[in-house]
């Protein structure tokens, strides 16, 4: 299995906060760092402020050696596609190969309103289409041009430059839609994510992806299934307590969801749960930035248990 941390910076963290973080996770042998992509905290003063994914991420990609970085995802609502495959593409270079893009709809309509970026009502049809062109673009040779007519983009005569260096970047589509959500996963993307699930949930939709994929005659073992839970863990009821303080957190009731919560016991047992389910891939979603000790003693207490 893989193992990513994976971070909220929009509720309060600096790029040398998310550094320092990253360096730790890479440290301690996790195998990514994933960012979410919003510009506005969902509570809280949120300082010193937003941090871009992308820019953050460029900054990582000369800052780390091993890890994989990406998005968690990006909102279709940012970026056009062709300066969004720009940009993965050079973070791509700047990491020698360990960019990955995660690419959703965008959810949150006030960090729109605050940064005066357009909202559509319906933008399902433009993840779909931006899915399309990423990876054409990507796939497009060296030489030859790409061009794409949708309802929502329209590239012409594109030289489909620059070229990661992967052959392929991994692309993430993820959510608990029943239908339309496995299916552009099946037709567009490397790996399935599910996020803040419980287990039955996250057991029927890798059953629809699954599914998905047969339909349009995909092997289903080409797509990767990976499931992302909110994380409290500790080796005493006091770390736990602390933890949970910290990020304003009901420890009781944390404990009676859905996420990773309790010690290296706990935490193991859960996630052999979700390999058993079928996941290859775990993120352990941390909130508190500055808690270095939180990555460490999943690091060296849960991770060599799980390899």
């Amino acid at each position: 299995m893989e193992f990513c941390v994976f971070t909220e910076p929009q509720m309060g963290a600096s790029y040398d906060t998310q550094l320092a973080f990253a360096q730790q996770a890479e440290r301690v042998g996790f195998d990514g760092f994933f960012r979410s992509d919003h510009y506005l905290t969902m509570g809280g003063e949120g300082l010193p402020g937003p941090t871009d994914a992308w820019t953050t991420l460029a900054g990582l990609a000369r800052e780390t050696t091993r890890l994989r970085l990406g998005t968690l995802v990006s909102s279709v609502t940012y970026r056009w596609p062709g300066i969004l495959a720009i940009q993965v593409a050079q973070v791509d270079a700047m990491s020698d190969g360990r960019a990955e893009l995660g690419l959703g709809t965008g959810w949150f309509e006030a960090e729109h309103l605050a940064y005066a970026i357009p909202f559509p009502r319906k933008r399902f049809g433009m993840l779909a289409e931006q899915l399309e062109i990423v990876n054409g673009l990507w796939s497009t040779s060296v030489g030859e041009r790409y061009g794409f007519e949708g309802e929502h983009y329209r590239l012409v005569d594109s030289p489909a430059l620059p070229k990661p260096v992967q052959d392929r970047v991994p692309v993430i589509v993820g959510g608990a839609g029943l239908t339309r959500t496995p299916e552009l996963a099946a037709q567009h993307a490397t790996e399935f994510n599910i996020a803040f699930q419980p287990e039955d949930v996250i057991a029927d939709r890798f059953a629809r992806v699954r599914a998905a994929c047969e339909r349009i005659g995909r092997d289903p073992e080409t797509l990767k299934l990976s499931v992302a839970l909110t994380t409290l863990a500790g080796g005493s009821e006091a770390d736990l307590e602390r933890r949970a303080a910290a990020t304003r957190t009901d420890l009781a009731a944390f404990r009676a969801g859905d996420g990773f919560a309790g010690s290296a016991d706990d935490i193991v047992a859960k996630a052999t749960r979700l390999k058993e389910l079928g996941a290859s891939r775990l993120y352990f979603q941390l909130m508190d930035m500055g808690d270095l000790d939180h990555v460490a003693y999943l690091g060296e207490e849960v991770l060599p248990r799980l390899r």
